[in-house]
């Protein structure tokens, strides 16, 4: 577990499938940071660009591109401050898209803007919206951006099941507190159970997810997820048989180094759990990752990353800034406060 996955070309996707440049010259990429600028309430901030620009009248995030001599940090502060009139406080790096458009190759580097001194106002001649990523209510969108707006609706936290250790009428119980109280997206995994006891299981937290708008992941079962309308979330082993995306409308899987995290691009999973990070006590002296691998696998990984293994909630913050989109709990997600 020692190289950074580098994805430049097996990402850059055309705006249609006859411009024939998927090749393009890396060193011809335009370095663009791209902001996610983010209330609590989860709407963010997007801007139309003004007459006389390539794509006049599309909608996308504020940012520029990264001059000579600049971290895409830094590019993302000064062109905040030039287009917005706002100072950065706290940014988190995130995603990072190449694209080819007609007019150039980019690569978007998303940051999530959390904090920020000032109003937002449009320096450049944008007409500015904040929009919510189930329902943007502004269009057109730069075509980059859709993979953005998906990714946007997943919430911080992964929360994997853990009946086997708390009982099933136990579990139930904490899932639906943790429901009630805004968990949005979970994993159910338990493979202590029977089928036809699973089966039942699985129907009766799906009824609780659904209930309370929340998504369910099911592991590693692609009947069961299609019966239930549930997503799919493949194991590892899955993952690097497959040839092709399965139709599930949500596909999330587990990775553990370079190559099962570029298998997962390379499919469009919506979303890759990488584990193990710290040390747990289920696994004492496995082989862990740390921040620092952590972090130089996502360098340019487009697709979120929950961090997984010896964490709790507190850890999310030095999670994001390794690049993860939020963090992936077992027995922590379950524990009363």
């Amino acid at each position: 577990m020692s190289d950074p996955v580098r994805l430049r070309g097996a990402d850059i996707q055309p705006e249609s499938s006859s411009t024939g440049r998927l090749a393009a010259d890396a060193a011809k990429v335009i370095e663009v940071a791209a902001a996610v600028i983010e209330n609590p309430d989860g709407t963010f901030l997007m801007a139309r660009r003004p007459d006389g620009k390539a794509y006049a009248g599309w909608w996308e995030f504020p940012g520029g591109k990264v001059e000579a001599g600049e971290t895409a940090r830094d590019a993302l502060d000064r062109e905040l401050r030039e287009e917005l009139g706002i100072e950065v406080t706290a940014a988190w790096p995130w995603l990072k898209r190449a694209f080819v458009y007609p007019h150039a190759h980019v690569m978007l580097r998303f940051f999530r803007v959390t904090a920020w001194r000032g109003i937002p106002h449009p320096h450049e001649g944008q007409v500015l919206a904040w929009c919510h990523a189930r329902a943007p209510e502004v269009e057109p969108i730069l075509p980059a951006n859709g993979p953005i707006l998906k990714a946007l609706r997943l919430p911080l936290e992964y929360a994997i099941s853990d009946a086997e250790k708390l009982g099933v009428e136990t579990f139930l119980e904490r899932l639906e507190l943790r429901l009630a109280g805004g968990l949005r997206l979970v994993q159910l995994r338990e493979k202590f159970l029977a089928p036809e006891a699973f089966r039942a299981f699985a129907g009766e937290v799906a009824a609780r997810c659904r209930a309370h708008g929340a998504d369910l992941m099911l592991n590693a079962d692609a009947d069961l997820a299609a019966t239930l309308g549930c997503g799919l979330h493949l194991n590892s082993s899955q993952l690097m048989r497959l040839e092709a995306r399965p139709d599930v409308a949500l596909l999330g899987a587990s990775c553990h180094g370079p190559e099962e995290l570029a298998r997962a691009a390379a499919l469009g999973v919506d979303f890759v759990v990488l584990s193990p990070v710290l040390p747990t006590p289920s696994h004492p002296g496995a082989e862990t990752i740390g921040w620092d691998r952590f972090g130089a696998w996502l360098a340019d990984y487009p697709i979120p990353v929950y961090a997984l293994g010896g964490l709790a909630l507190s850890g999310l913050d030095q999670a994001r800034a390794a690049g993860a989109h939020g963090v992936a709990l077992k027995s922590a997600a379950w524990k009363l406060a």
